[in-house]
């Protein structure tokens, strides 16, 4: 498979002409307008085995992508492998996957990847970054299980998390995946949330708390 920067239009397979910032040309509808690329299409032509949906994928997730990736990660250059690596990623799992919300699919791939190689980098090193922050408040919720690595721990605790987070209201919802699934600092998540970052701080303090008191009543938790 061509690298994604570096893959030649092509229209002998039958996919769709499209231009170099992700809009499909106009001339495929006969009209001078522009549309762009919606998911169900992306995914149809990553099942169809067409290239030209890596381009599509890099130009409407690219920023997203790159964005959980960095927070993680803390280098743009890492960054961008890890991106990469997801474009690869979705190439090869579509099919036999066909995921019907686009973006939480590839940003669960580019969180794994992320989280591999920053445990590559930094399996010896403890501090100083924001995500060793977000594990460290994490801990403060599931602290204390002993079978915490265990694969039915994990599905009960996930299980657990997402009626937590049914229960919270939309603005409370959004600051906790903010900062636990993308691991956004508290400083993003105040300014995309127009809030002082110590009124974050403190619904991140209290959802924690109350999080915690569901693992204990749930018998998660001694």
């Amino acid at each position: 498979m061509k690298h994604i920067w570096h893959m030649e239009k092509e229209n002998a397979s039958g996919c769709d002409i499209v231009r170099e910032d992700g809009y499909i040309s106009s001339r495929i509808f006969g009209r001078n307008r522009e549309w762009k690329m919606d998911d169900t299409s992306i995914v149809k032509m990553l099942w169809d085995r067409c290239e030209q949906a890596l381009k599509e994928l890099a130009a409407k997730y690219g920023r997203f992508c790159h964005k959980i990736a960095l927070n993680i990660l803390g280098s743009s250059e890492d960054a961008e492998e890890c991106v990469n690596d997801t474009y690869l990623s979705v190439w090869n799992s579509i099919p036999p996957q066909r995921p019907s919300v686009l973006p939480p699919y590839v940003g669960r791939i580019t969180k794994n990847h992320a989280l591999n190689l920053y445990n590559k980098k930094h399996a010896e090193k403890r501090g100083g970054s924001n995500l060793i922050l977000v594990f460290e408040e994490l801990d403060e919720v599931i602290a204390g299980y002993e079978s915490a690595d265990s694969a039915l721990y994990r599905r009960e605790l996930l299980s657990v998390i997402n009626e937590f987070l049914g229960t919270l209201p939309a603005d409370k919802r959004k600051i906790f995946v903010r900062r636990y699934w993308y691991a956004d600092s508290v400083k993003d998540i105040a300014a995309r949330m127009h809030m002082t970052e110590n009124n974050v701080s403190v619904s991140l303090n209290r959802m924690r708390s109350r999080l915690r008191e569901i693992l204990q009543e749930g018998g998660l938790l001694s």
